[in-house]
Order: structure tokens, then C-alpha cells, then sequence
């Protein structure tokens, strides 16, 4: 695997690698990786003669600076588990690298409604940081195709809301969510659990089960706040949020019949480790 921490650096290699480089697929990622991030390498890999991989903790998408600050850093085991993996490229960069004039954004991107629902309320600014971020990585390394995972489903439609508007020429691929034998969604966050927060963090995806399993029979608002109050007792600290939306829009689904598209969404809180997951019905 070959490391490279400069933009001019990747450039070289896109010109040498020619037209294998536009079949490439890319895996932007921000370390702390585990077996969801080498599910998203291998999607790419089946798909693209080339595989990229990146890593960059953005402080641009981070609207709470002490959450920024304890994101994990293992870049060693990263590093390792990508070559073991075969990524062949792996893109490095430090702050200055991604954003040699500050990352402080002169204009916002247009990303519609997404902008104030579910994660776009709750982390204000968090979008717009990921896009840019997403942006700068595109145009830098300029793939075939961008692999992210369902998991950030949210963050998956604002990307290709960004590619739409921006008319970037990268397919977005999005790959299905990997899980603990328990039910957890693998994240880079599960590390920053404690044992006993570890233990109650599969309450997320057990909810998600029960509403579906419910669905049809019960109104939708009740099952939502059903939800919420079982994560409190099951030891969650706080809940943002557990909603039954329409996959197209992320709005409010007022009622479901078989048949019927949606998505239940649910991000809460285990002590100051914030935790996401969804579930396509």
C-alpha cells in the first residue's frame, strides 16, 4: 500500500495510473477503522480496479469541539488493517493539506430540507462541514466512485445531494450496515463506551426491531415515543431522537401499510458517546 500525504503527490499517481484511475473506488473515512470501514473497502474493490482509501479527522463537520477532540486516533492499526486488506492507496492528509485557507466556509451548500431535520437539527453546521470536507476529498482524488455506509444514512443523501449540485463526475455507492453479533451498528464511537455502557448499547438496534415488528398496528407517534422511553430505562442518557420517516424526504411518515417505504432513524446518547443507527423497512 502505497501512503501519500500530499494532494500533488495523489495527482502523480492519478496520472500514472491512467484510465485504471477513473474506474477507482474511494473509502473517505476518519480512522478508529473496524470491520464496517473494511466492508466498505472490499464493495469498492469488487467494483473498481483501483481502491482508495482516506483518513482525516475533519474539525469542519465537528459541531461540539470537546467531541472533536475525543474522536479516537489509532492511525498505526488503521494503517495495518488497510494493508491487510489490500487498499493500494492511502491518503493522509494534515489540516493545512485539506484546507490551505483555513476551513472557516465563505458559502454554504445548498442542501435543501436536509439541512434541518433529524441530524441537520440536532448538529447544527455538521452537514455543511461534511460537505466540504467530501468536496475537497472529490476533487483531490477525483474517483470512479465514493463507497460510504448506510449507517450515516442521512449523511449518505447529502452527499448525493452535493454530487447533484455540484455535478461532481463520482458514482456514490452506499453499502449496507455491519453489526456486532448483538445488534450494535459498528462505529468508531463503540470504543469510547465503558463496559457497562458497551453492555446497553444494543438497546438501538432492539427498538428498531420491535418498531418494525409493530408496525401496521400501532400509531406511528407512539411507537416512536415508545422507543425513546425504553432507551431511557435501558440506561441511555438522553435521546435526540427515534423517527419513522420516508426514505426520499427523512419528513415525518404519518402512517405505514405494508408495502409502504420507510426509514426508522434513532440517535441517543450512552454517558457522552453519541450513537446512530437505522433501519430501511
Amino acid at each position: 500500500m502505497i501512503i501519500l500525504h500530499k494532494a500533488a503527490d495523489l495527482k502523480i499517481h492519478a496520472q500514472k495510473a491512467g484510465n485504471n484511475w477513473k474506474k477507482s473506488g474511494f473509502v473517505p473515512t476518519m480512522g478508529a477503522l473496524h470491520d464496517g470501514h473494511l466492508s466498505l473497502l472490499k464493495a469498492a474493490q469488487e467494483k473498481s480496479d483501483l481502491t482508495i482509501a482516506s483518513i482525516f479527522v475533519n474539525p469542519s463537520q465537528f459541531n461540539d469541539p470537546e467531541d472533536f477532540k475525543k474522536y479516537p486516533k489509532t492511525i498505526a492499526t488503521d494503517i495495518r488493517m488497510l494493508e491487510e486488506a489490500g487498499c493500494d492507496i492511502l491518503f493522509l492528509p494534515d489540516v493545512t493539506e485539506m484546507y490551505p485557507h483555513g476551513w472557516q466556509q465563505s458559502e454554504p451548500y445548498d442542501l435543501g430540507g436536509l439541512i434541518d431535520l433529524l441530524e441537520g437539527f440536532y448538529r447544527p453546521g455538521h452537514f455543511q462541514g461534511v460537505c466540504q470536507v467530501v468536496h475537497r476529498l472529490l476533487e483531490i482524488v477525483a474517483p470512479g466512485g465514493i463507497f460510504m455506509g448506510q449507517k450515516d444514512f442521512q449523511q449518505c443523501m447529502v452527499v448525493q445531494r452535493l454530487i447533484a449540485i455540484k455535478n461532481l463526475p463520482v458514482q456514490l455507492h452506499t453499502c449496507p450496515t455491519l453489526r456486532e453479533a448483538d445488534g450494535l451498528a459498528m462505529s468508531s464511537r463503540n470504543i469510547r463506551l465503558s463496559p457497562k455502557e458497551r453492555a446497553k448499547a444494543p438497546a438501538i438496534y432492539r427498538e428498531i426491531l420491535l418498531i418494525i415488528n409493530n408496525l401496521g398496528n400501532t400509531p406511528i407517534r407512539t411507537l416512536e415515543g415508545s422507543a425513546a422511553k425504553n432507551l431511557l430505562e435501558a440506561g441511555f442518557t438522553s435521546v435526540d431522537y427515534v423517527s419513522i420517516t420516508t426514505p426520499e424526504t427523512l419528513k415525518p411518515l404519518e402512517k405505514w401499510e405494508a408495502g409502504i417505504p420507510a426509514v426508522i432513524l434513532v440517535a441517543a446518547f450512552l454517558g457522552d458517546v453519541r450513537l446512530i443507527d437505522n433501519m430501511l423497512v
